[in-house]
């Protein structure tokens, strides 16, 4: 793989997994996503990752206000590299998500590279009541749902990202999300070097597991050989097991409320800032590499630049 010695830490803010219930720290409006975002960057955060929310009842959005809202706060008191989701929840089309990147031309978006089962309904055994009408339904909904990114989808999504300059960085959810990728190289859909991103811990995705983290490098090396670079969410529990032994391998590593909601066992973290000091105190103690600012990040991974708003 391509090595790059500082740590590039991304920190996914608010998502759209969890609902307002599970936290009262979870940022819902505009305001509290950009403060977070920014918080996270002084943190040393060089990516934040942004879903948006309905400032009202914290439902997941695509709204293009509230991107726009978020990612224009954010970009005018931080350099950090503000990623917007094409992800969005799994029950919107690939129509609603993707019209992020021509709205906003970001340097940097995620890109999902494939079809899954995509499983929060166990999520409400855990509650006894929640906050919001939409809620429970929400979560149980996924019970029968496929996230779908088909190889239409990704046909049609692609072009878009490079239309725009926006880099791709591809989500894989599972080791049959490699191959997809591969095959979007092969077809010339995708241009090397990659920055592939494991997803890791969804029910219905890739068990969190380290046999199974060094499995995704060692088919991506097959796959890619070097030219690619990775990074690791670990869902839940498993966010900083997995990233430290991204750190470890030379990966990078995203943390934030929208994979984990919880410092350590038992206490909810208070903000997206907790979790990524707890990730540079984890690789200060762990390897001591330098933690990437965002020009370097830019850099390494290819980008076009900060967008001037």
């Amino acid at each position: 793989m391509r090595q790059f010695e500082p740590l590039i830490l991304n920190c996914a803010i608010t998502g759209a997994i969890h609902v307002p219930s599970m936290s009262p720290h979870l940022p819902v409006t505009p305001e509290e996503i950009a403060d977070e975002a920014v918080a996270a960057a002084d943190a040393g955060a060089s990516i934040v990752h942004i879903h948006v929310r309905d400032p009202e009842t914290g439902e997941p959005t695509m709204d293009h206000d509230l991107f726009r809202q978020v990612v224009e706060d954010i970009s005018n008191r931080c350099d950090a590299i503000v990623q917007p989701t094409t992800g969005g929840d799994p029950n919107m089309t690939v129509k609603e998500r993707v019209q992020v990147v021509p709205e906003l031309e970001p340097e940097l978006a995620t890109c999902n590279m494939g079809s899954m089962n995509f499983g929060l309904y166990h999520i409400p055994d855990h509650f006894e009541e929640f906050q919001y009408d939409w809620e429970e339904a929400y979560l149980e909904s996924t019970r029968d749902l496929v996230f779908k990114n088909t190889f239409e989808d990704l046909q049609t999504l692609l072009p878009i990202f490079d239309e725009h300059d926006t880099k791709p960085e591809l989500e894989c959810y599972d080791v049959g999300h490699l191959y997809n990728a591969r095959l979007m190289v092969d077809q010339g859909y995708l241009d090397m070097p990659v920055h592939l991103q494991f997803v890791m811990g969804i029910n219905g995705g890739v068990g969190a597991t380290p046999k199974n983290l060094v499995h995704m490098v060692d088919v991506a090396e097959e796959l890619f050989g070097d030219e690619f670079s990775f990074s690791v969410i670990g869902a839940g529990k498993d966010e900083f097991p997995l990233g430290a032994q991204a750190m470890r391998m030379g990966g990078h590593v995203r943390v934030g409320m929208e994979d984990n909601l919880y410092l350590r066992r038992g206490e909810l973290a208070k903000g997206n800032s907790d979790l990524v000091e707890k990730a540079v105190d984890l690789n200060d103690e762990l390897t001591g590499r330098p933690i990437a600012t965002p020009e370097q990040a830019r850099e390494f991974l290819g980008l076009k630049g900060k967008q001037e708003w």
